[in-house]
């Protein structure tokens, strides 16, 4: 039920800084129906929005305060319903991001769990049984109510952590997973899970996935308690899928979630790659993605070789790829990105070479993620066609480069970012050893090396893709032969003898 997860391409969308369609400066759920001709003109046939639920907003939505309705600036829920249904239509799937482990200290939940009487929700929360004493390795409220207590945050002070239970019990008040506390969390969170999925939706990102469990150093709790999730969708909602923010894939995949992220923190080094001070993807040559790929075979092996490891351009916690790399440099990136196994996510805006907009106020807990959560920039019309609100409403500034690259101006140059991406993601689709769950090995990946150059092996097919960011022709010995090139962005390489050399800034797919 889940086989369109073999050749997805996801479009993430910051729902805020999207599209408006009402004037009032903040991008909605009308705005993205109205794009997704756009997206899958692109090539991407699956979308995951960032939290649209009811939120006062002091982390861009990550602090929920209804899991059930859409926050009223991007519509209603009959406007999901009709998203869900339009993405439908043009063969796409829809995730919603998840955010199970907190909720907004505004939620009606956590307002009945403050109060000093005992009720249903006194234990949906983390709380110490002395306003004294704090949760270890935790932040925590206290001295909010009459309640005596502390009550465990996640992040910022206004998300207090939901709780599903302690594996390992070190104080009094933690409880275990089998209590019935952290029962009945879990039990609320799966009845939001049918809501939406009944409505149309098509699965979820889930926030934090690998963090609900406490005092769970190996995960075991955590992966005891997604496997009862997935034991209920397998028999309620077969069809629905789960991508986790974990990136442990080795973890995740085990509680039932079909693919995972790496990410940008823990021990991936996929900032190595595109955010350093010597970016791999730099053409200067100088950077190093060999720690990198071992901690990615780590990964690999360790969840089976089932290539369910996903990669993405970037995120809405994540500095733009343009912060680091130029134009060229960020296509040669795209080549890597769209050619490895897992769904490939695209970041809105990165298709066309988005810039992190500097020196901007953090707005709605943003802080150094703001410039990169600016207006998707679509032409040359006010606000470049995000928005017909004045300029000073909008959700976020512009960027003010006069020079800043627009959809309309990408299309208008076939050797762009936008182009490049969307015949990269062709070639993707049109051979299954470049997709989602065909294997890979890395054949070119030593220590300060370039090119990077691995198989990609489908049961009918073996491709051969070499990447060479740098500014200088690259060569590697290999006995693999030379081969048909089904795909070339700077220059086709070539096998001399025992080698194969790769041109410069070059992006190399070879059918062998």
């Amino acid at each position: 039920m889940t086989q369109w997860l073999d050749n997805a391409v996801f479009y993430e969308i910051y729902p805020q800084s999207f599209q408006d369609t009402n004037a009032d400066g903040i991008g909605d759920l009308q705005g993205i129906i109205s794009r997704l001709d756009y997206i899958c003109e692109l090539g991407c046939n699956a979308i995951w929005i960032n939290p649209c639920f009811t939120s006062p907003f002091g982390d861009a939505g990550y602090d929920v305060a209804d899991y059930y309705t859409i926050a009223p600036r991007y519509g209603t829920n009959e406007d999901a319903k009709q998203l869900f249904f339009e993405a439908h239509k043009r063969g796409m799937h829809v995730l919603l991001d998840l955010v199970p482990g907190h909720t907004s200290t505004e939620h009606r939940w956590f307002k009945e769990s403050v109060r000093d009487e005992k009720n249903a929700f006194s234990d949906r929360y983390i709380w110490t049984d002395s306003v004294w004493e704090a949760p270890e390795n935790m932040g925590c409220l206290r001295g909010i109510s009459d309640r005596d207590g502390s009550v465990a945050l996640n992040f910022f002070s206004m998300q207090p952590a939901l709780n599903y239970g302690f594996y390992k019990i070190t104080r009094p008040w933690q409880q275990s997973p089998d209590d019935e506390g952290p029962k009945a969390t879990l039990a609320a969170m799966m009845d939001v899970m049918r809501f939406w999925l009944s409505m149309g939706c098509d699965g979820f990102r889930v926030d934090m996935a690998g963090s609900l469990v406490k005092n769970d150093e190996d995960g075991k709790g955590t992966i005891a308690l997604w496997k009862k999730v997935r034991a209920m969708l397998d028999k309620e909602y077969p069809q629905a899928v789960l991508v986790s923010e974990w990136g442990e894939p080795d973890k995740s995949l085990q509680g039932g979630f079909h693919m995972d992220f790496l990410l940008h923190f823990g021990p991936s080094h996929y900032n190595d790659l595109f955010r350093c001070e010597h970016p791999f993807f730099s053409s200067a040559g100088k950077g190093d993605a060999s720690a990198f790929v071992e901690k990615y075979l780590d990964s690999y092996v360790k969840s089976e070789r089932k290539g369910l490891i996903c990669i993405p351009s970037g995120n809405h916690d994540m500095d733009r790829l343009a912060r680091s790399l130029t134009p060229d440099e960020i296509k040669v990136a795209f080549g890597f990105l769209l050619s490895m196994p897992g769904a490939p996510f695209i970041y809105y805006g990165d298709e066309i070479g988005m810039r992190y907009v500097e020196g901007l106020t953090s707005v709605e807990g943003g802080y150094n993620r703001t410039g990169s959560r600016s207006p998707m920039q679509w032409d040359s019309s006010a606000n470049n066609g995000f928005s017909s609100a004045s300029p000073e409403k909008l959700y976020i500034k512009m960027d003010a480069d006069p020079e800043r690259p627009t959809v309309i101006r990408q299309l208008a140059r076939k050797d762009s970012i936008y182009h490049t991406v969307k015949d990269m993601i062709g070639v993707r689709q049109e051979h299954t050893a470049l997709q989602s769950r065909a294997g890979i090995d890395f054949v070119c990946a030593a220590p300060h090396t370039y090119p990077l150059a691995y198989t990609r092996s489908s049961e009918d097919e073996t491709i051969l893709v070499i990447i060479n960011p740098s500014a200088v022709s690259q060569r590697f010995e290999s006995d693999l032969p030379g081969g048909e090139t089904i795909y070339s962005l700077g220059g086709e390489a070539v096998k001399e003898g025992a080698a194969f050399v790769a041109p410069p800034c070059s992006v190399n797919y070879i059918l062998l």
